[in-house]
């Protein structure tokens, strides 16, 4: 039995470019949206060109615009716009991500696309959203991530930032805070509401997400960047090389799962310094007994850790590269594999959120 998915019949049209919007309208068309994607005649997106390019585009646009209608419109000539006007008079949602302002100078503003289609949801993404003295300014994630404080703690020891390869700021403040908005006002407009405009800031979004640093602040007591309690504070939240140069992700932050973790490591010794016994996180002793477990994970390889742990439930897991995981057994209802027969393989990874009658 199939079971038609929960967007059926919604259509989008996909204005955006780069990582943020396209990612929230692949979202979109994986929960069964019609997306067009509606680029310029000349370049498009300019993800097209962003690495290597196989069949004419880049892995990357592949990556984030799969399932979705291909058009080119030019916004600066009248007919074309009013191309897309008569479109929007048959769709659901209009997803942009120009700067502020952009929209209404191509007379494809707010107020526009409303009269055209009261029942319209309109998404803008942007760095700082529509108004406010930001506004207009350029940035890309390291900027938003920056200003909202995630940047500072997500940091080692030494205190230096470091840059995540996953974009906190594109695919959580951008894409998925997107997301949200859209499905929030189409709930509303298929109760009878009319249309809204949903205004995402990219870096308001990192901020009201930047919760363990508000808890800090609020206690009184900022954690120096490495030293939280879920940064390397506490030596049961962290990570320890093998021997192999590898890598363990020791999550054990419950005393149960830590004590299980002692055990595993043969050193119940250590099972009464945990840090909901007391311990002060990013404290002297903390830090000294990280420098123990480095000491024990150093004597194994990851394969050998891997096994060690593998039958106690205690939240100790290797740390995989990519295509490793590409390949686990874990991922694999939603990875797929593509074999070409003059350059190589590519991999693709499916909507991970599952429908049920």
């Amino acid at each position: 039995m199939t079971t038609e998915l929960p967007l059926s019949g919604i259509r989008v049209l996909d204005l955006t470019r780069l990582l943020p919007g396209p990612v929230a309208t692949m979202h979109l068309a994986d929960m069964g949206a019609e997306v067009i994607k509606i680029e310029d005649p000349g370049p498009g997106d300019y993800a097209r060109a962003m690495g290597p390019v196989r069949n004419e585009v880049s892995q990357f646009f592949v990556a984030v615009n799969r399932g979705k209608r291909m058009m080119r419109l030019d916004l600066k000539d009248a007919a074309h716009r009013e191309q897309l006007l008569a479109m929007v008079e048959t769709a659901d949602v209009l997803v942009e991500s120009f700067r502020p302002g952009v929209m209404e100078k191509l007379g494809l503003g707010w107020h526009t696309l409303r009269e055209r289609n009261p029942k319209l949801v309109m998404c803008a993404i942007s760095g700082y959203g529509q108004h406010g003295p930001y506004a207009l300014l350029a940035g890309h994630d390291i900027n938003y991530i920056g200003y909202a404080g995630m940047l500072d703690q997500n940091a080692g020891a030494g205190g230096v930032p470091a840059l995540p390869n996953l974009q906190v700021g594109d695919l959580l403040g951008g894409a998925q805070s997107a997301l949200q908005g859209i499905l929030a006002a189409l709930v509303a407009v298929k109760m009878g509401g009319a249309g809204r405009m949903v205004d995402v800031s990219m870096t308001a979004a990192v901020m009201a997400h930047n919760i363990m640093p508000l808890v800090g602040v609020n206690n009184g007591a900022p954690a120096a960047p490495g030293r939280d309690l879920l940064t390397g504070g506490v030596p049961c939240y962290n990570v320890y090389r093998t021997t192999d140069g590898r890598y363990m992700a020791v999550g054990a932050l419950e005393l149960k799962f830590w004590q299980g973790c002692c055990d595993v490591l043969q050193r119940p010794d250590l099972k009464p310094r945990h840090w909901q016994l007391g311990q002060q996180v990013g404290g002297e002793d903390a830090m000294a007994l990280k420098a123990e477990l480095d000491a024990v994970f150093a004597t194994r390889t990851l394969a050998q850790w891997t096994e060690a742990f593998a039958n106690t439930d205690c939240c100790v897991t290797p740390v995989l590269r990519t295509e490793e995981a590409l390949q686990h057994p874990l991922f694999r209802d939603i990875v797929s594999r593509r074999l070409h027969d003059t350059e190589g393989e590519s991999w693709a990874v499916a909507q991970p959120v599952r429908f049920a009658p």
